[in-house]
């Protein structure tokens, strides 16, 4: 079972919250793979039943949950962020910054990162790529189609999602995503950025 991600849904309640902190904490404290829906009950304060009434399917459900959860409070820090933007170069600009600071300020993705590279790594590749550019597009699209067709809008999203993760799983010594002047640079020299926002 999956939850659907869209925009400004992931919305969870005070309960919700609690048990969400508590995975979170049960995965830095155990792992991924070795903590259990009793660590998480424990840690929130919670019966197993209230538990599986909130997250029906125990742990894959919790886990997904999270995932949903990181990925709203991500791209609406990104937006808050890039509000106020006056073109398409600054409005791209502010997002590549934000994504990438927010990545490399992230602790708990560090930990993760660090204790379990494979599993964490499966989520920005194979396992959750097409939910990040998914939930990127539903964010970060209607923004971008202010300056673009929706087609060229979505396309454009779609590769600066990708390139910010590359960029920040393997860092380049040319580009520095977090630095605006840097990124300002490689939009001019990859992307024709004003040339784009003419058409």
């Amino acid at each position: 079972m999956a939850i659907a991600v869209d925009a400004n849904q992931a919305a969870f309640t005070e309960v919700e919250t609690r048990v969400l902190n508590a995975t979170k904490l049960a995965i830095e404290k155990w792992g991924v793979s070795r903590f259990t829906v009793a660590d998480v009950c424990d840690l929130a304060g919670v019966s197993r039943a209230t538990l599986y009434r909130m997250f029906p399917g125990g742990k894959e459900i919790l886990l997904e949950a999270l995932h949903v959860r990181s990925l709203d409070e991500f791209f609406t820090t990104l937006l808050d962020r890039a509000g106020g933007a006056r073109s398409l170069e600054d409005l791209l600009v502010r997002c590549i910054v934000s994504a990438t600071t927010q990545l490399r300020n992230d602790q708990h993705l560090a930990m993760m990162l660090a204790t379990e590279p494979g599993t964490t790594l499966m989520q920005f590749t194979i396992d959750g790529l097409s939910r990040i550019v998914r939930v990127a597009a539903a964010y970060l699209a209607p923004h971008v189609s202010n300056f673009l067709p929706k087609r060229e809008a979505d396309a454009l999203v779609e590769v600066l999602a990708r390139l910010v993760i590359s960029y920040f799983l393997t860092p380049s010594d040319r580009y520095d995503f977090a630095n605006e002047a840097s990124v300002v640079k490689f939009l001019d020299s990859h992307i024709n950025i004003h040339e784009v926002s003419k058409k």
